[in-house]
């Protein structure tokens, strides 16, 4: 699915969430362990070059890893081994980022670029040592025309066809021997945690005239169903129940409410539009698609030229459809039918972000349609998008408790480095 204009689902603004922090191993010199949950990455990455000459070990990587994987803020640290060190006059360690993108022509921005010397031949080092150490943090962010963006996790994906684009985020690290100009590069996975700042609230109550009853942590988003025919029918007031955070773990998925209200009549008129309480997967799903259905868009917007940056919404984009709602009912009166549900988010290894010249949206998606082929459709339809984030890990009540401990900690410091007042004296 492409077009010159993407949907403009846009005009809400985004919701905050929260970087989730980088760690280390160890403990630093000023923390201390309380306890030890899971045992940390112990496992050394390797990777030889093709003469076998260097050998290049990243360290606390898990053991199945096929590529290793870092974070945000991650220190990039092992060591490379020689097998000759014969004719070395420089060891060189390169840690690069970049963003490849075709569309309407080709683009290259360079998000990362760090070069360190670990060894160079003078005359109180002239022989090269059999194996070098290293340790790199990698940058949280990169500058382009002006302006920091967040370092964009590693990502592919492209759409066929004309026409089309092609976007690639890849890093890497290498160690290079220059006289000997032997390389030994392994390509790495940069996947950047991030959590919603609040936890999911608790499900709203109903009445019995089957309507939720409105709670500050949840957001109502009302539509109305139109209807086209002329026999009494009237019009089908829908809504649809959100958290106001619209920041969602990919694993925990997407809780929501949603009502339709109208008379007797059009209700049960609706029913055959309405909401599907069957599994996916039954003979009854397998025929059509329901008419009613919410579920988890990723818009992928492609823009060689990066015309977003003047303020004009310009490039290609896909639409993936990454989660789908289940259904349940929960109240029904003749007048108003209600359902809660989840929406369950496919495994997804990027979450959303924003570069020069590639975005990568979610949103919540309602849609009502009439089944293909309808000749006479008693409905117009609706298309209503929420922005929303997803994030990597859920809430954290720890992160409350430590932010609560640090500002106790630093009035405290504020009220002892307090000098008294003369009055005092």
């Amino acid at each position: 699915m492409y077009t010159t204009r993407p949907p403009a689902y846009t005009t809400r603004r985004l919701p905050s969430f929260r970087r989730a922090p980088s760690y280390s191993a160890e403990p630093r010199q000023d923390e201390q362990r309380l306890a030890l949950g899971a045992s940390p990455r112990a496992h050394n990455f390797r990777k030889a070059s093709k003469n076998g000459e260097i050998v290049l070990r990243l360290a606390q990587q898990n053991a199945d890893v096929v590529l290793p994987v870092y974070g945000l803020g991650d220190i990039v640290n092992g060591r490379v081994h020689l097998t000759r060190t014969d004719n070395v006059s420089v060891v060189e360690l390169q840690i690069e980022g970049h963003l490849k993108l075709k569309e309407g022509g080709e683009t290259h921005h360079k998000l990362c670029l760090d070069k360190v010397i670990l060894w160079r031949k003078n005359a109180r080092s002239p022989v090269c040592p059999s194996f070098l150490r290293f340790a790199r943090r990698l940058p949280t962010s990169f500058e382009f025309g002006g302006k920091n963006y967040p370092l964009p996790p590693s990502h592919s994906v492209k759409l066929k066809g004309l026409p089309g684009f092609s976007a690639t985020i890849e890093y890497s690290v290498s160690a290079i021997t220059r006289v000997g100009n032997t390389t030994v590069s392994t390509p790495f996975v940069y996947y950047p945690r991030s959590r919603s700042a609040a936890p999911v609230p608790p499900p709203l109550l109903s009445i019995e005239s089957g309507q939720f009853i409105p709670q500050p942590d949840w957001t109502t988003y009302p539509s109305v169903l139109k209807m086209k025919t002329k026999n009494g029918l009237r019009d089908v007031n829908i809504k649809l129940h959100l958290p106001s955070s619209r920041v969602f773990c990919v694993s925990e998925g997407v809780p929501f409410h949603i009502s339709f209200e109208s008379d007797e009549g059009t209700l049960t008129a609706f029913t055959l539009y309405g909401p599907s309480t069957t599994e996916s997967g039954s003979e009854s799903r397998k025929s059509s698609a329901p008419a009613t259905r919410i579920r988890v868009m990723r818009r992928t917007t492609a823009d060689a030229r990066n015309t977003a940056a003047d303020g004009v919404q310009g490039g290609i984009w896909r639409a993936d459809y990454i989660g789908e709602a289940k259904f349940t009912p929960v109240c029904t009166s003749p007048t108003c039918k209600s359902f809660t549900g989840t929406i369950e988010i496919e495994p997804i290894t990027a979450m959303g972000f924003h570069v020069p010249g590639l975005s990568v949206q979610d949103c919540i998606l309602l849609t009502v349609a009439p089944a293909e082929g309808t000749r006479t459709p008693p409905f117009a339809g609706i298309r209503e998008a929420v922005p929303v984030r997803l994030t990597t890990d859920p809430w954290d009540a720890s992160d409350e408790l430590e932010e609560g401990i640090n500002i106790e900690v630093a009035i405290a410091r504020r009220s002892m480095s307090a000098s008294p007042s003369r009055a005092a004296l």
